[in-house]
């Protein structure tokens, strides 16, 4: 049969026995564009000519399907692979790391070892990849003990990979002393380590570290300075970042659209929105055109002070300048208007999407949630559930359980709380346990709010025991309010806010020699203001 004749195959493959080469590129510019449906007529293609099989081609069509979301289909491919041949598993594994599939990443690592494949220095970087992105520092320590039994600390990409782990991770001093204990560091190590000080807050240990890099000759790059300026702009150090333009200019590196996007970022991240605003008034006018970066940091600006006018007009430069249809600004744009209370904005344009990430979805679920729209938000998260691309993260069920919370759904709350550390292997953080507090709390159950809080593996914060405090007062529980109290009058020594609630709940009670007591304890405590994030228009 000619290729012309098969229903449904792309002009680029009609007329030819193609070569591997082309095919390859076929392929790569499917997986670019996620185009499944061409995809798998070429596929089917492969197939009628028995070519499917070839390796090269094979690991083109799992990087593509992958690339698509599309995990089983990607597996299958895997499966028809040769099992003597070490390559699918380098493929398999990259391909789910690197389109952010990382538990999956690591099932196949685990899957991998049982069949007694020795890990290697093209699998390592995946797997150390996605430890850092599931906070899984545990198999992140093992895998460091493999690198350097089998001697792959001397590859650059393993120790930038370690680095970048353990700084995911939290554990800044030990991705130093992985930097510090490379033979020969170059600039791509660099990189990752002035990455991992700026993530935690520590541009000055980045800054310090460049310079002395500099005394060795490694030179930082655009991306190095670019970093510096993202740290210490979310430290809201604007002198330091007008000293690092001015750096960057004497050593010949001008200044681009990445470097105004993160001191942007930096003021939204500390409520200087106006400064914000400025600033990308200030890019404008240099003749630097707005990235979808550009305008996804900047929409934040507009929901944290409910300032749906300013958000609307970003929305229409957006269009304008062409980054409207970008899933980020999209995704931004969806957080914007249910922040601001516009629910019926933000649906329809989550509905209208073509594409959606985790960040989207979890945006619309908040917004549901938020908004007092419970049952949505809880069908939304069953929707996405079902979507074999979407992967849920901790984000995606701090918003589900709000949800549940909200609505009173005690018995959908606690499975799904099960369900996220049982099939999705996510380590519960303090604002699960803040909803689960606020979910027992809102139906009674104080006492067993009370018992998950001892069992926490990590200590309770403010919201934590700011949870009890509050279904103490709703529910009239002096003993349990006094203990909540206690507890957030040593993490919050200064403030009046909770003495007043557990004053409150005594008057209730008719404890009036308490509230006395609380009174003349309280003139020594400061109570904020009162302040209102809507912006007038």
């Amino acid at each position: 049969m000619a290729h012309r004749n098969i229903p449904g195959l792309p002009v680029q493959h009609c007329g030819f026995r193609a070569s591997t080469d082309a095919y390859v590129k076929v392929f790569e510019g499917y997986a670019r564009d996620r185009e499944l449906k061409s995809g798998k007529i070429a596929h089917a293609h492969l197939i009628v000519n028995g070519l499917a099989r070839l390796t090269r081609l094979a690991s083109k069509l799992i990087a593509f399907y992958a690339a698509c979301g599309k995990i089983d289909n990607a597996h299958k491919v895997f499966d028809e692979i040769p099992k003597t041949n070490i390559r699918r598993w380098i493929v398999l594994i990259g391909a789910y790391s690197r389109c952010g599939f990382y538990q999956q990443a690591l099932g196949v690592f685990c899957m991998m070892q049982r069949e007694s494949w020795r890990p290697n220095i093209f699998v390592v970087p995946s797997i150390l990849k996605a430890c850092g992105h599931l906070s899984d520092s545990q198999t992140g320590e093992r895998l460091h003990a493999l690198v350097l039994r089998y001697w792959f600390d001397s590859d650059a990409f393993v120790n930038s990979a370690l680095i970048d782990m353990y700084s995911k991770n939290g554990r800044v001093e030990k991705a130093r002393r992985a930097f510090d204990m490379m033979g020969e560091k170059d600039l791509v190590a660099l990189n990752a380590m002035v990455l991992g000080y700026a993530q935690h807050g520590l541009p000055g240990e980045a800054l310090s570290l460049v310079e002395k890099m500099q005394a060795v000759g490694i030179r930082p790059n655009l991306v190095t300075w670019n970093t510096l300026v993202a740290g210490f702009s979310q430290k809201g150090d604007e002198a330091m970042v007008s000293r690092l333009f001015k750096s960057m200019k004497d050593e010949g590196v001008e200044p681009d659209v990445v470097s105004w996007t993160s001191i942007i970022s930096g003021f939204v991240k500390n409520f200087r929105n106006e400064e914000a605003f400025d600033t990308f008034k200030h890019m404008l006018d240099r003749g630097f055109c707005p990235t979808s970066a550009t305008i996804s940091s900047l929409l934040p600006a507009c929901a944290v002070v409910a300032n749906v006018k300013r958000g609307k007009e970003l929305h229409g430069y957006a269009l304008v300048i062409g980054v409207g249809e970008d899933i980020f600004v999209q995704s931004a744009l969806v957080d914007m208007y249910a922040k601001c209370g516009f629910i019926s904005e933000a649906r329809t344009l989550f509905c209208r999407m073509n594409e959606r990430n985790t960040v989207t979805w979890n945006s619309m679920i908040f917004g549901f949630a938020n908004n007092g729209y419970c049952n949505e938000a809880i069908e939304l998260f069953n929707e996405m559930r079902m979507k074999e691309e979407t992967k849920l993260d901790h984000l995606t069920f701090t918003a589900v359980l709000a949800a549940c919370s909200h609505a009173g759904m005690i018995e959908l709350g606690q499975s799904l709380f099960q369900l996220m550390q049982e099939k999705y292997k996510i380590i519960p953080r303090l604002e699960h346990y803040a909803c689960m507090v606020d979910l027992l709390g809102r139906a009674g159950k104080l006492t067993m709010a009370y018992e998950m809080i001892k069992a926490m593996p990590i200590e309770p914060d403010l919201f934590v025991w700011g949870a009890l405090l509050g279904a103490c007062r709703n529910h009239g529980n002096i003993d349990l309010a006094e203990i909540a109290a206690k507890h957030l009058a040593e993490l919050e020594p200064g403030s009046a806010g909770n003495n007043l609630l557990l004053s409150n709940l005594y008057a209730d009670a008719g404890s009036w020699g308490d509230v006395a007591k609380l009174k003349k304890s309280r003139k020594k405590l400061r109570k904020l203001p009162g302040c209102s994030w809507i912006e007038a228009t």
